[in-house]
């Protein structure tokens, strides 16, 4: 038997290919399967156009049948099987796909996916084997023959007998070496999980001869071993079925059979879309955020099968970062793959996919804030913060797609409402979206700073999230009202702002003096009308709040940030009555009371004092 030089070309690919364009040798296998699931599939088709053939689907099966003895792993398929011109013509040829040729020669019916298209999927398996030897008869042929290689320096064929049509594929496995188990690839367990992880719903019974164990016939403790042929593959994936087939314990069993979450889902999303590239979806929002979900090391991304064959675990391109907690998969024939089926081409198909799945993903959100509340503010207290992340992100891109999922607190309702829940309630009068910001709902509630607008009825929104006033900045209004902070020197009460000022000019020396004395901590001291039982507060003007030079201070390039404050008195407590006696005729003791009112408001505003120790003096002056 005379060895055939592969062309140079084929070459140069055989070694590109063992050596880089596969990055992970496991999956030799898949490739190997998708090729006999091909295979079937074309018998399927001659028998739809050919009366002298027939295709009994239950004839048709793949086996995998591992040898440790002798190192062997062979993959049997009963497919339509190749002539000796097809075994020259598709493995002699490195890159030439018999499946696409088949594909582009014939106008295939529906339910008919060949999944092989770049014809170097089998020579994966190269990456595993010293030798591969291939043994086929053809659909239309009673004469079968061998094909074997042992990579790069060519291949050998010869005429051989063979009682079934179809292929068989001989993978002599490597020994082990340093760096890789070989071995894996002829452990039964191993091929199982192999099989389920990336060929379970290949349409076709996947088959082999699995060790199992049982006590013996009369015996209570001993147990012996036998073999029994299993179907390894489930065959028909959840999502190819009729929806209304489906109950929600499918959904969840199936959420559960895929680790997709430990729990029960918060909700299964099933669609069928058929369009510019069509696709099978099932998406699952998570009852709640995995432990590692807000740092660096969680890797979103849904499944991506090509006609029911996993090519990738997690393909980030199909989520946007602020869904980044849906879980689920994409089945789709119209994606474009690379030529190692591993890594996708940046195509329109692709995109149009995850726009749709992006759309899909947000109506479900809004339908499930109407009809099913509480179900929605349980995902919101996983998943809200990482909504308003989007918002904030790209320079507010996506704010329009996700403002109307966004919730907070609200000071009348004491519980999560919507910015449309606001708006509808919004007193005739009010001109802003107000908020206050602190570290919770209990530290909010006694901000001074709400007094005013708790007395006169207007609804406030609590930001507890340190994200939460970002994102607002970002969004900058809601149905055409502006937020507007309770820390904000314009507040929109004219009357109240005018009779203010006026207070201001009329004690405007005490406040020089005071702010003075303050040594440069504030940008003004002014009267406030804002308060009603504390005497002193902190404002801020300018675009930098109070709260995001907490935020941005935290952080590890904060840069020490410091936001415009304003020291608010409140002219009708009894403690201005004080300040006005100190100006009067103690100026050191107006020093102390400026720095005690400064790092008081300091105190409510979650702020550190600067000298904790001066300020203990001072009360300690002060109670004497």
């Amino acid at each position: 038997m005379a060895m055939k030089e592969f062309q140079a070309e084929s070459k140069r690919l055989l070694d590109l290919m063992i050596h880089s364009i596969y990055t992970n040798k496991e999956i030799f296998l898949r490739e190997l399967i998708s090729n006999a699931s091909d295979a079937i599939d074309k018998s399927y088709y001659r028998s739809l156009v050919d009366n002298n053939i027939t295709f009994n689907k239950e004839d048709f099966y793949i086996r995998i049948t591992p040898d440790k003895e002798n190192r062997t792993l062979t993959i049997i398929d009963t497919g339509i099987g190749m002539t000796r011109e097809e075994l020259e013509n598709n493995l002699g040829t490195i890159a030439k796909s018999g499946s696409l040729a088949f594909k582009n020669e014939n106008e295939l019916k529906e339910g008919v996916d060949i999944i092989g298209q770049f014809g170097v999927g089998f020579y994966s398996s190269f990456m595993v084997s010293d030798v591969v030897t291939v043994k086929s008869r053809a659909i239309d042929s009673k004469e079968a023959y061998k094909w074997e290689s042992k990579g790069a320096e060519g291949y050998e064929i010869e005429s051989i007998e063979k009682e079934i049509v179809g292929t068989e594929i001989i993978l002599k496995i490597k020994e082990n070496t340093e760096d890789e188990n070989y071995d894996d690839y002829l452990d039964e367990y191993r091929l199982k999980s192999l099989v389920k992880k990336y060929s379970d719903f290949i349409k076709y019974p996947i088959k082999m001869m699995v060790k199992k164990s049982k006590l013996k016939e009369g015996s209570e403790k001993e147990y012996e071993d036998y073999f029994e042929d299993e179907i390894l593959n489930s065959m028909v994936p959840i999502w190819r079925k009729n929806k209304n087939e489906l109950k929600t314990e499918d959904y969840d069993q199936f959420y559960i059979d895929k680790h997709f979450g430990f729990g029960k889902p918060l909700k299964a999303i099933h669609a069928s879309v058929e369009g510019m590239a069509s696709y099978n979806t099932i998406l699952f929002i998570p009852d709640k955020a995995p432990y590692d979900f807000y740092t660096k090391e969680f890797e979103k991304g849904l499944e991506l099968y090509s006609n029911g064959v996993l090519i990738m675990e997690k393909c980030a391109d199909l989520l946007p970062d602020y869904f980044s907690f849906v879980q689920g998969l994409v089945d789709s024939a119209d994606i474009s793959l690379n030529i190692s089926r591993e890594l996708l081409q940046q195509d329109k198909q692709l995109k149009f996919i995850a726009k749709r799945i992006k759309d899909k993903i947000k109506n479900e959100l809004e339908l499930m804030l109407k009809n099913e509340r509480e179900k929605y503010e349980e995902f919101y207290k996983s998943f809200g913060r990482q909504l308003k992340y989007g918002v904030y992100s790209e320079f507010g891109m996506n704010k329009d797609a996700l403002q109307d999922l966004i919730m907070f607190y609200s000071s009348t309702e004491k519980k999560l409402v919507s910015l449309d829940e606001y708006v509808s309630r919004m007193k005739e009068e009010q001109k802003f979206i107000y908020y206050a910001t602190g570290e919770n709902v209990e530290k909010i509630e006694k901000l001074p700073q709400t007094e005013i607008l708790k007395d006169k009825g207007f609804e406030i929104l609590y930001f507890t999230d340190d994200i939460d006033e970002f994102a607002i900045k970002m969004l900058m209004k809601y149905k055409e009202k502006e937020f507007k902070s309770v820390s904000s020197g314009d507040l929109g009460f004219e009357a109240d702002e005018k009779e203010s000022k006026k207070e201001t000019e009329e004690n405007k020396e005490l406040f020089d003096s005071m702010k003075d004395a303050l040594n440069g901590k504030v940008k003004e001291v002014r009267a406030s009308k804002r308060l009603k039982s504390h005497p002193v507060c902190l404002t801020n003007e300018g675009e930098l709040s109070i709260e995001m030079e907490k935020v941005l201070n935290t952080m590890p390039n904060g840069g020490n940030v410091k936001a415009d404050k304003v020291l608010e008195i409140n002219t009708n407590h009894e403690v201005f009555n004080i300040i006005k006696q100190a100006f009067e005729g103690d100026k050191d003791k107006l020093k102390m009371l400026s720095n005690l009112l400064y790092n008081q408001a300091l105190l409510i505003e979650g702020l550190s004092i600067e000298d904790p120790v001066q300020y203990a003096n001072d009360v300690c002056r002060l109670l004497k």
